[in-house]
């Protein structure tokens, strides 16, 4: 039989132990309001035979012919970006920098993966596989982040029918009312009675009520692009950009009309945010969109005027976008000949936007 004593102990120590069984729950849950972009087209000489975007080349001037920027950047110590990765030059097929990423995404308190996606069995593909299968590990899933390398919604409709055959009916494919979600970078490039062929439910190549339906979303750079949203038939807009006065959907004063527009035509909006922006290592001509970090202040004013709006979803730009600098990987300071690469702040370690995602999260998302 027990003393008062003994189950004054043992009380205790079943109380300790729900609680830390709390705070573990706490620690590794994850909401699936909260997406973020990632770049999965890395490649190392160890494990793919040759170096693939950390060697980026420098780019021309969108417009100004006059800059002459010839050349690329060699890997290595030497890479297409202003910070540097605390993992190096990885490999985006490597199952131990997968699981790693994964893990650094659940510990940010991030739900939603979307994975930047150039087609079927392209590079970006070929491991899609094994980050599903990781993703579900950590209770994470994944999007499509469909790039533009298609030239026609038919052809975009072939790709479709690929996911959805290859990875339609795994567990960790993020859906929404029972549909998968796709984000459409630079969905600008097809007019709108294209977009209308494939989303409308009366369009001649509609996947609308078909095996191939999906939650689309549209990306919303300028001012007045309400309507091809609308004629287009897409369910949903996103802004993208990290860089605040880039473009005007990247621009966080404008986000309350275009909520109120989604609103208003019941579309979604997924404001995007972003810990700061710098690109100018492969466009050095880009400075002026150049964004200070300011220890974490940019992010979470961008993130507070996501928030206050109440979307259904936030996205992050980005996961590990490096040649733009809006990464919240773990990057570390170096310094190499010539050059050297920016880091997180004074007194800061490399997972303080890691951290800093699941606190902005804690404080903002419910």
């Amino acid at each position: 039989m027990k003393t008062n004593h003994q189950l004054y102990i043992l009380s205790f120590l079943l109380i300790l132990t729900f609680s830390c069984k709390e705070k573990l729950e706490k620690k590794v849950s994850v909401s699936k309001k909260i997406h973020t972009f990632y770049y999965n087209w890395y490649g190392s000489p160890e494990y793919d035979g040759k170096y693939l975007h950390w060697n980026h080349e420098i780019l021309p001037h969108w417009s100004d012919t006059t800059w002459n920027n010839a050349g690329s950047f060699k890997g290595g110590n030497d890479i297409g970006a202003n910070y540097y990765p605390a993992l190096g030059n990885y490999s985006s097929n490597d199952p131990k920098v997968i699981n790693e990423h994964f893990k650094l995404m659940q510990q940010a308190g991030i739900g939603v993966c979307v994975m930047s996606w150039w087609g079927k069995n392209g590079f970006e593909d070929k491991s899609i596989p094994t980050y599903l299968d990781i993703a579900a590990k950590y209770g994470i899933q994944l999007a499509f982040h469909i790039e533009p390398f298609y030239k026609s919604v038919a052809e975009l409709k072939a790709q479709l029918h690929y996911i959805h055959e290859q990875y339609g009916k795994h567990s960790a494919v993020y859906k929404t009312n029972g549909k998968p979600l796709y984000y459409m970078y630079d969905s600008y490039k097809l007019d709108a009675s294209e977009w209308a062929k494939l989303l409308k439910p009366n369009g001649e190549l509609s996947i609308r009520n078909t095996e191939l339906d999906a939650t689309f979303i549209g990306l919303w750079v300028h001012e007045n692009e309400g309507d091809f949203f609308t004629t287009g038939g897409f369910d949903g807009f996103y802004t993208y950009f990290a860089s605040t006065g880039f473009v005007y959907g990247s621009t966080p004063k404008n986000w309350k009309q275009l909520a109120d527009f989604a609103q208003k035509n019941k579309l979604l909006f997924i404001p995007s945010v972003g810990p700061g922006y710098i690109d100018t290592r492969i466009r050095p001509w880009n400075a002026n969109n150049t964004k200070s970090r300011e220890q974490g202040s940019y992010y979470e004013h961008m993130f507070e005027s996501a928030a206050k709006l109440n979307p259904n979803y936030i996205s992050i730009t980005s996961f590990n976008e490096w040649h733009e600098g809006t990464q919240i990987e773990p990057a570390v300071p170096k310094t190499i000949p010539n050059y050297t690469y920016e880091d997180y702040g004074k007194n800061v370690d490399s997972l303080f936007y890691i951290r800093k995602t699941r606190e902005l999260i804690e404080k903002y998302v419910h």
